[in-house]
């Protein structure tokens, strides 16, 4: 390219390394088809991309409505003074300094530098106005997060997850959209680039996801950055015969609130499609697992559940710290951390005659801000005004609820096998406690292993 250009566009080609300049510069002439893939073509002097050329290139990976949204805003894209091209509008093209300054803003821009590209986005094809409403950028987001969700479908990143056996993406791609843009601060007249910067700062994952459609659309891979890690590994998980309560929206939003945030597999620990509406099972779930996410479906539709830090005890008595949460998958996506006035994070019981009996996350006995019952069926959700240990509202459709389906993933770090779970030194059940053997044997039961073993011997 010479010195041809403008100044602004060659100040944005100083946010990168030597080595990637090459590539930055590479892709206009790629994406019109003049040259071959990562070199520099000979393009005339002031030609100009179309939308044909754009979708063709980046079509395959990126959805329509988003190769859309992206033309436009290069369009719209102000090279400056001392430019070979100039503003453009989608009628004519988009020239090679306006799309070095888009890649430069996308891939290394600040947030007020990538705020006037957002307002692009959001807008009509070819308006200009000043501002936009909540809708507009919503309907924008859930574009960006389908294009995500495409792209890690086609490079193959969704690590085990498999979105033909999870929830209705669909409809979770809007409330990812939705909660995103609970952090928007409206003036009057809409939001405007100063709302859009202070959003774009403090909701990290709109840079995050335009970056990655960017990179990965236009393929334009630079130095050792590796690709965005969004989902957790899912590991040992029975696809065949499952259809869970999750969907890659929600995995996305979930995981990195976890302490492990994207590290852990996700492991399948009890589900009642596949085992089936009991307790007992679930609680056996639920220990010895190390951190939990318990997902509930309650007749009515509402999906909500809570996370637990630590491994859960069945005790008459609260447990876990301050990392547990509640949270809401439908009708919202929220979530609802500690709230500091008491440490009633985590409860679960079961044959007690004067303790409550069941699991409960918040609140108190009998008024738990997520609770389900040892009969199973039963749950209650009772926070009004709001639950006094997670600040969270009622979760469930009605105070108190029925179970449609419950689901328990452990999400922490695989935790190592305890010595007695080697094979040696363990004894049997049988020899730990007398008092079962001698129960079995007054009601008749035989006891087949007698005679087939060698009797453990106690440690000095």
């Amino acid at each position: 390219m010479g010195n041809t250009g403008s100044e602004l566009m060659h100040k944005r080609l100083d946010r990168f390394r030597p080595e990637e300049r090459p590539i930055v510069q590479a892709v206009f002439d790629r994406l019109q088809g003049s040259g071959p893939s990562g070199a520099p073509g000979k393009a005339a002097a002031g030609s100009t991309l179309s939308f044909g050329m754009l979708q063709s290139a980046v079509g395959s990976v990126i959805p329509d409505p988003m190769v859309q949204r992206i033309y436009s805003c290069l369009c719209s894209v102000d090279p400056g003074q001392f430019s070979s091209g100039s503003q453009t509008s989608p009628g004519v093209g988009v020239s090679r300094d306006q799309l070095v300054i888009f890649l430069a803003d996308t891939l290394r821009g600040t947030a007020e530098e990538r705020a006037p590209l957002v307002l692009a986005m959001s807008q009509s094809p070819g308006s200009q106005a000043a501002s936009v409403s909540c809708d507009q950028i919503i309907k924008f987001l859930q574009d960006l997060v389908s294009a995500v969700i495409q792209i890690l479908a086609h490079r193959g990143r969704l690590r085990g997850w498999r979105a033909e056996r999870m929830g209705d993406s669909s409809a979770s791609v809007k409330l990812l959209s939705e909660q995103m843009c609970s952090e928007l601060k409206p003036s009057e007249e809409g939001c405007d680039r100063s709302c859009l910067e202070d959003w774009i700062f403090r909701e990290p994952s709109v840079s995050l996801y335009l970056e990655m459609v960017v990179s990965e659309g236009f393929n334009v891979m630079l130095g050792e950055r590796s690709a965005p890690t969004l989902l957790p590994p899912c590991i040992n998980t029975p696809w065949k015969e499952l259809h869970c309560l999750l969907d890659l929206p929600t995995v996305m939003f979930l995981a990195p609130q976890l302490p492990d945030r994207y590290s852990a597999p996700w492991r399948l620990m009890f589900s009642t499609k596949l085992h089936g509406e009991s307790f007992t099972r679930m609680a056996t779930g639920l220990l010895k697992c190390g951190p939990t996410l318990l997902l509930i479906k309650d007749s009515k539709g509402h999906v909500f559940g809570g996370f637990a830090s630590q491994d859960w005890e069945i005790k008459p008595k609260f447990q876990g710290d301050s990392r547990c949460f509640l949270f809401t998958v439908s009708p919202c996506l929220r979530v609802y951390n500690t709230t500091g006035y008491n440490q009633h994070f985590m409860y679960l019981n079961q044959n007690q005659q004067t303790m409550p009996n069941g699991l409960g996350m918040g609140g108190q006995h009998y008024y738990f801000g997520l609770w389900l019952d040892c009969d199973f069926g039963r749950g209650h959700s009772r926070a009004k005004p709001k639950c006094t240990t997670y600040g969270s509202p009622q979760l469930s459709a009605d105070e108190d609820f029925t179970v449609d389906a419950v689901e328990v993933w452990a999400v922490g770090t695989l935790p190592e096998p305890d010595e007695d779970d080697e094979g040696q030194g363990k004894k049997s059940v049988l020899d730990a406690d007398p008092e079962v053997q001698a129960i079995l044997e007054m009601t008749g039961k035989t006891l087949h292993s007698q005679g087939l073993r060698e009797p453990e011997e106690d440690e000095d």
